[in-house]
């Protein structure tokens, strides 16, 4: 259910708006049952929002939990995770399953999310994230996205060792000899490759383009296994690339995140040293969007 899932990280950007209504939950986290004024008051109500937040993480990441699940996670007794609970239930934040003894999430959660859905795009999810990466890795880094055989750059943020002022935004560029490419090929079933394949063909732009399905769909594999591709002067001698998935909320993959730049920048050894960082910056948007994985 991806919009409760999105829901839970707009709970986390409205965190101060919600400490203003943490009243009942303050009174459900205490473990003396008694009242408290003034900063033991603020700090109980912290600790309640922080605890009750937590609660709907859990239930996104396991799909239904008991009272005794949460009440391990999160360290505290059974009554305690009670009242978190029943306050949950009573805002629809969370529902009883037809198993008795077992939550999930409420689609009160899907109404916060629908308030702010417009925004959660990759774009706008993605720009910090790409700015940061660019600044670690001083080299240009694009977000694109899948459109019929093509990967379309939709974001670009350049690094500090750019010098090229080439701007990838907008432009189509050939699933199969860029790392981006391969990331959204990879992720698509084996009808779709094949469909890809037919309609764009696979024309070497370089002597390093791999112009073979049957050479591709092994790199493909690869790409699976580990998480990223790479691109060595396949598109454009002289250009070498990695690339990593950003994943909606129901972990389907929505976009790629590149890191790309000149050959003798970016030998081979650099782009896998690099892959991790990439990857990060990826999950980072993936969570912004609402994946859990």
């Amino acid at each position: 259910m991806a919009g409760p899932k999105i829901g839970v990280k707009i709970l986390r950007r409205t965190y101060s708006c919600v400490m203003r209504n943490s009243e009942r939950l303050a009174d459900a986290a205490s473990s003396s049952g008694g009242g408290s004024s003034g900063a033991a008051g603020s700090s109980g109500g912290v600790q309640s929002v922080d605890r009750a937040i937590t609660v709907l993480e859990i239930l996104a990441r396991r799909g239904d939990a008991g009272v005794s699940e949460v009440a391990a996670e999160l360290s505290v007794h059974k009554s305690t995770a009670f009242r978190l609970l029943e306050t949950l239930e009573d805002r629809g934040m969370v529902e009883q399953t037809a198993d008795r003894g077992k939550y999930r999430l409420g689609f009160g959660v899907v109404r916060l999310a629908g308030a702010v859905s417009a925004r959660l795009d990759v774009v706008a999810q993605g720009r910090q994230a790409c700015e940061r990466l660019a600044a670690e890795v001083g080299e240009t880094v694009n977000l694109a996205v899948l459109r019929e055989h093509y990967a379309v750059n939709v974001d670009q943020v350049r690094g500090r060792a750019t010098v090229t002022t080439h701007n990838w935004v907008g432009q189509l560029t050939p699933l199969h000899a860029t790392s981006s490419g391969k990331v959204l090929l990879a992720a698509l079933p084996a009808a779709g490759r094949r469909a890809a394949y037919t309609a764009g063909g696979l024309p070497a732009y370089t002597p390093a383009t791999l112009a073979s399905a049957a050479a591709l769909e092994d790199q493909l594999a690869d790409v699976r296994e580990r998480g990223y591709a790479v691109t060595v002067e396949e598109y454009e001698v002289g250009l070498n690339a990695v690339a990593a998935p950003v994943r909606g909320a129901d972990g389907a993959v929505l976009a790629a995140i590149s890191v790309s730049g000149p050959a003798y920048r970016c030998p081979v050894d650099r782009l896998h040293e690099i892959a991790p960082t990439v990857v990060v910056a990826g999950d980072e948007i993936s969570r912004r969007l609402g994946w859990f994985g």
